[in-house]
This record gives C-alpha cells, structure tokens and sequence, in this order.
C-alpha cells in the first residue's frame, strides 16, 4: 500500500506518490521524463519528447467537446531537493519518504516537491481520467524550470493548437497569479591568493543557523535574514581589525532559496585569540538583537580548533579580506517595490549559494525583476562592483517577464467558475517569483494564461507541507473549468 492510499482525489495522490518515488532534482531529471513518456505510451496518447528532455502529451477532445478550443496544461519536472542537516538520504537516488500529518503531505527529513509535483500530478490524473470528458488537453512538462527554466527556453511547440494555458505551479489556493517577474543567474567568482604561513594561527569555525529561510521570490520581501550574507558580514568586519585567512566557506543549497544556514573555517593569529572571541561576541550580540523579532531562532557559533598552525600555506590575509569586502559591496534582497501594485516587490536578489573553491570565492545569485531594464541594470550593477575586485561575473539563465493581459477570457471564465464555487472572488496576483509564464508566451502566438495552485508551505526547505484538502478543492475546481463550456 502507498503512503497517500485512500487521500482524495484518489488519480491525483496516486500519481504524486508515484512521482515523488523518482528522484527529480533540479538537473537529475532524466528518469521523470522517461516516467511521463512511459505513461503516455501505456494511456496511448501522443507525447513528444525532446532532447533537454521536456515532455508534450496530448489528449484529443472528446466528441461532445469538439467545437471547444483547446486547453494547454503546463508543469515543471523538477524540484529542489534539499534535506534537513544530518539527514541520511541521497536525493539523486533516493525516493522520497512521504508522510501524512494534521491533514498535510510531508517528506520526511527533506523537501517535499509540491512545487511542482502536484502540478505534474494534476496533469497525468486529468489525461488518464476516462470518465471526465473534456475539450483537447496538451500537457506541457519541462524540465529544470528551478535552474533557470532552461527546459522553457529550448521547447518546440509547433504541435500545439491551444493558446489559453493554466499553469500548475502556484502555491495558494485562491490567488490567480496573472503576471511575474523575470529573471537571471549571476555566478560571482572572487580569487584568492596563496602564501606561507609565518607565525603561529588558529583554527575558528563560526557558524550561523537557525534562520527561517524560504523562497527567493515569494519570501524575499519578509526581512528573513541571509545566512550567506550575514555570515560574510561578519567575517568582513572582523577581517577589518584582525588578521583572518579562509580555509573553508559553504552556505545555502539553491540560489532561488534564502540560505538558513552558512559556515567557515578561517585561520586567526594566536596571540588574537581573546580580541577575535571578545569582537566576534559583542557583534553576533548586536546581530542577534537586530533580528530578534524577524529571526528568533538564529544561532552564531564560534569554536576554536585545538593545536596551532604554523606551517604550510593559506589564503593570504590581502585577498581574503578582499573577497569578504566584494561580497559586502554588492547588494543582496530588496532592491525596489512597485509603485503600481501595492506590496509587490519590483526587483530583488538572494545570494543563494556561498562556496570556496580551489582558488576563489564563489557566489550564486538569482536576480528577478518585473521589469527587464531594471534586471539589466542591476547585473550591470554588479559586475561593475565585482570586476573592481578583480572578480569574474557570468550570467545565466536569464529569462522574461510576464506582462499582465488586460483582455482574458480565460481568466474571467476562471474568475466566474471560482465565485460560484466558492461563494467569493478569488485574488489576482502579481507575484515577484518567477514562472515560466513569460518564456511560453514567447512561443505561443496570443497566449491567455492563468497560474493557480493549492496551499503549500515552506516550498523549497526540508518543511515543506501541502494541504490535501486544498489539492481536493482545486481538483475540483480545475475540472470544472475545463468542462464547462465556453459562453
């Protein structure tokens, strides 16, 4: 028996168990897509698959549905599978190990990928479903949409009729997202420069944890604090006063994720010991108090290493407060708000990931914004402040916006449908995460799109929860939109 058997509706938590048994992280999506091309071979549907590995399947109208226009379904492969520290599991191997709690799906210990199994699975139950008829379906599945939507940017969509598209990638139930950011990848790469050690030092690793974390885009705009970002800081000061060398530096686990958690390891002189400790308390003490109402549960530890180093070769004093100083410089979360929708963020970035390399520091921002100048100029912004530390700048993954439609039939169908259902209006939304909204439009001549979803929670941490009777209402409701027929 299956973790889900028995939750409604029944197709639909069949299929998302079925899902999360593969392992689909972002760039490991190979045995997803042949699972979708499988079932669409077993259902005898059409389905094209494509190199990156996207997946088209199509489902021909039934008879009573022909005069309809098509409808195009759209999820993404991929999740971000991040687990909890200390979790035995390997997510590129690994199914995922669901559990059902206070009415809500879980992972036990990881990431759950609602975000966008559900949507996947929302697909597969409405194609495979014979007893609901309905006009042409054309599911469109891609994949690494996390990793910059690069599955998006590489689909071909000739064999496509429709050009009104519901996208299953939302996470409130009751929020019609009907425009979005766009955005890019800039990976900041900061050297580093080896020389012997003359006196003797010691090891010190110091550690922030505890944060809230959260979506990048979604999130961005509560305060949460940036481990990356808070850790550098204060390694930065303290480089300022004393002589610090890096020796290890990790934080963060997606660039599209706020980092919860960031650590180092860096090298201090001995005779320092007690100013370092001393500074490094009366810092975090302020930092903590700053936060204590956004992040109550933040944790600043500090360890001395036994033993004394005073031999070999380390990053040099020079280049190491460098890179901490690049990484304070550029900027990091709210850039600017709308001034035409209340409350939306307009442009924003999240240093996601925080490495040392072989030779350098290296980090992994995702860049969004509503407007594409201002995304330009912010990258622009950035290399100019890195290329000053003799740092080296790519960007990636950069994709558009999606522009608000004034005309939408299919919202104002989706809109109705809701108000009858539910007895209220549902919110429609600008959102500052990203979809892949804006790069299908560029594919499909006049295309009318709505993004809806059910209720899930911490999408993107090893918290991450979905609302069963939430994916029951939507079901519902997605059926009846897609059966009603047109006026």
């Amino acid at each position: 028996m299956g973790v889900l058997d028995g939750l409604k509706p029944e197709s639909v938590f069949h299929y998302f168990e079925e899902i999360s048994r593969i392992p689909h992280g972002s760039g490991n999506i190979r045995q997803i897509s042949d699972y979708l091309k499988a079932f669409a071979e077993r259902q005898e549907l059409f389905c094209v698959q494509d190199e990156e590995g996207n997946i088209v399947i199509v489902r021909e109208s039934a008879p009573e549905y022909e005069d309809e226009k098509p409808y195009i379904l759209q999820a993404h492969m991929d999740m971000v599978a991040v687990a909890a520290p200390g979790y035995e599991i390997d997510m590129k191997k690994d199914p995922l190990r669901l559990k059902v709690e206070d009415g809500k799906v879980y992972a036990e210990g990881t990431s759950l990928g609602g975000d966008d199994g559900i949507g996947m699975a929302y697909c597969m139950a409405l194609l495979a479903a014979d007893e609901i008829s309905t006009p042409r379906l054309e599911a469109i599945f891609t994949v690494n949409e996390e990793i910059g939507m690069e599955g998006a940017k590489a689909l071909d969509l000739s064999m496509l009729r429709g050009n009104r598209m519901i996208n299953l990638d939302q996470e409130e139930e009751g929020i019609f997202i009907t425009s979005c950011a766009g955005g890019a990848s800039v990976r900041v790469e900061i050297p580093l420069k080896k020389e012997k050690i003359q006196e003797e030092m010691l090891r010190l690793t110091v550690r922030a944890k505890g944060l809230l974390g959260g979506h990048s885009g979604i999130e961005i705009n509560k305060g949460r604090s940036n481990a990356n970002w808070l850790l550098g800081s204060l390694l930065c000061g303290l480089s300022l006063r004393y002589e610090v060398r890096l020796l290890h530096l990790r934080g963060g686990l997606a660039d599209n994720a706020i980092p919860k958690e960031a650590e180092a390891e860096i090298l201090v002189r001995e005779a320092d010991r007690e100013n370092v400790m001393s500074w490094l308390e009366t810092e975090g003490g302020k930092v903590r108090e700053s936060l204590q109402v956004i992040e109550p549960g933040l944790v600043l530890e500090k360890l001395f290493h036994d033993g004394i180093v005073s031999e070999g070769e380390a990053f040099s004093k020079e280049s190491t407060t460098n890179a901490l100083s690049c990484l304070c410089k550029l900027p990091n979360g709210v850039i600017a708000m709308s001034k035409d929708v209340e409350g939306l963020v307009e442009t924003s970035l999240n240093l996601g990931l925080l490495s040392l390399e072989e030779d350098s520091v290296c980090l992994q921002y995702a860049v969004r914004s509503s407007i594409d100048k201002d995304k330009e100029h912010l990258c622009r912004h950035m290399t100019e402040i890195a290329q000053r530390a003799g740092a080296s700048v790519a960007i990636k993954g950069v994709y558009p916006g999606w522009a608000y439609r004034k005309d939408s039939p299919l919202r104002e169908k989706m809109v109705r449908v809701y108000e009858r259902m539910y007895g209220k209006a549902p919110v429609l939304e600008a959102i500052h995460a990203g979809l892949e909204c804006g790069i299908l439009a560029g594919k499909i001549d006049n295309l009318d799109c709505v993004s809806i979803g059910p209720d899930l929670e911490n999408v993107h941490t090893a918290q991450e929860s979905m609302s069963i009777a939430s994916v029951e209402r939507v079901w519902a409701f997605l059926v009846e939109v897609l059966t009603l027929r047109d006026e």
